[in-house]
């Protein structure tokens, strides 16, 4: 579904279909749908290039499918399953298992304007993109959220550990923003310190905000204190409102600012549905008095 219309972000990875840990409800999931609805709704023309099979799942799952797919171009590799997760929350920290595995993305399937799109946004989450493949696209602004890149489980399904970071050196010489949170940061320094040499380098903390290098300055961006119904797609938001805006050249800490509140917005609402719009975003702030600088 979609069109090869040329998008000003495309995010690749699975869409993934995420079962309540409780009912076993599935919901559509996946940082590329997070980030990319996130796009859409600041007002660019969004894309996801993805794999998976969903009709196992229900009409319900295809009908949001389908409904998602009228805000951002998708393009769906075949599949005989779609790659799904149970989320849940342990002490704290979040606890995954993976059901079942769609398989790997194949670049070459990027329509040739797509792969030339102001923004891409590499975003696995489940070792489903070989960052090898990177010389396939030539974007302004290369992203990446790579947790997908640092999960490990057994073959036939099962609990998800981490891992640490090991991506190719042309790789991260091209990565001009990377995200990933406080658990992940620990495994990924040598390329933390790589990329905020040169690009924007975020690691976000929950409730405690997110430290945001750009080019090696620091920036402490506190979270906004709201009730939280659904954190799941929070980091998601976050990165894609930053990388949206750094790539127009935002200002450093306007952007963060941006990202942080919509991430704020996301947790209040439940799923896909609560990505909020930058209308939303900007209204938020101005209740709180801050103002772009």
């Amino acid at each position: 579904m979609g069109s090869p219309r040329a998008p000003h972000y495309v995010a690749i990875g699975h869409v993934t279909v995420d079962l309540d840990p409780m009912t076993g409800t599935p919901r559509l999931g996946g940082t590329a749908l997070y980030a990319a609805l996130a796009a859409a709704r600041f007002g660019l023309d969004a894309a996801i290039l993805t794999r998976g099979n969903f009709e196992a799942y229900g009409p319900g799952i295809l009908e949001d499918l389908a409904r998602f797919s009228r805000e951002v171009a998708v393009i769906v590799q075949e599949s005989t399953v779609p790659t799904v997760f149970t989320n849940r929350s342990v002490a704290g920290r979040r606890e995954q298992t993976i059901h079942s595995w769609a398989g790997p993305i194949d670049l070459s399937g990027l329509p040739p304007t797509w792969r030339s799109a102001p923004v891409i946004h590499f975003a696995p989450v489940a070792q489903e993109i070989d960052p090898r493949q990177a010389s396939r696209v030539s974007p302004e602004f290369l992203g990446t959220t790579p947790q997908g890149w640092m999960r490990q489980w057994p073959r036939q399904g099962g609990r998800v550990r981490l891992i640490p970071l090991r991506l190719p050196l042309e790789f991260v010489a091209r990565v001009d923003g990377f995200v990933l949170s406080t658990i992940e940061h620990t495994l990924a320094r040598d390329e933390i310190e790589a990329i905020a040499q040169r690009g924007i380098v975020s690691i976000t903390r929950g409730p405690e905000g997110a430290t945001v290098i750009d080019r090696g300055r620091s920036y402490d961006i506190p979270a906004y204190p709201v009730p939280v119904r659904d954190d799941t797609g929070a980091g998601d938001v976050f990165a894609a409102v930053l990388f949206a805006l750094r790539a127009r050249r935002e200002p450093t800490l306007w952007a963060a600012k941006m990202a942080a509140a919509a991430a704020a917005l996301k947790v209040q609402g439940v799923g896909p549905d609560a990505v909020p719009t930058r209308e939303a975003v900007e209204a938020f702030l101005a209740q709180r008095g801050e103002q772009r600088r």
